[in-house]
């Protein structure tokens, strides 16, 4: 393994080097490494005695070295963020959510969706079919107001 050179001013605030050494300890604690190993290792590969002094390429070679010894790091699962629209249409459904006998359960809100347009979830809608979603529980919350002035 080649040394790189001690950690660059600035460089440990990289929110992608703080990723890396999580990324690391995910990998000691998966493959069950003992702190005097794992200090070990570090030491072996980058010179150092801590992840927090390793340059960003030292990290990657003690994550390297990591996956040389068995680490298999599983994908990232990201979550596709929510569309302005679904967001809506569970701030709606939150707001309203005291007033319901269900009081705002998330299967409650799917029973809504389904029977308003035949959808399971609102993270399945067209924008055409959020929109009337949107509607519904304006209309509803509306009534509900209604109810409670009188």
């Amino acid at each position: 393994m080649t040394k790189r050179p001690h950690m660059l001013s600035g460089e440990q605030a990289n929110p992608h080097r703080r990723a890396l050494i999580a990324k690391i300890h995910v990998a000691r604690k998966e493959m069950g490494m003992e702190t005097e190993d794992y200090r070990s290792l570090i030491s072996r590969v980058s010179g150092r005695t801590s992840c927090a002094d390793c340059s960003f390429g030292q990290l990657e070679d003690v994550l390297a070295e990591m996956k040389r010894l068995g680490f298999v790091a599983k994908p990232a699962v990201r979550k596709a963020p929510a569309r302005p629209v679904v967001r809506k249409i569970y701030a709606l459904w939150n707001a309203m959510a005291p007033m319901l006998r269900s009081e705002g359960s998330q299967e409650a809100l799917r029973t809504f969706v389904e029977r308003q347009v035949g959808v399971s979830a609102p993270e399945f809608l067209e924008d055409a079919q959020a929109y009337q979603v949107i509607e519904a529980l304006k209309r509803w919350q509306h009534r509900l107001g209604a109810e409670a002035e009188g």
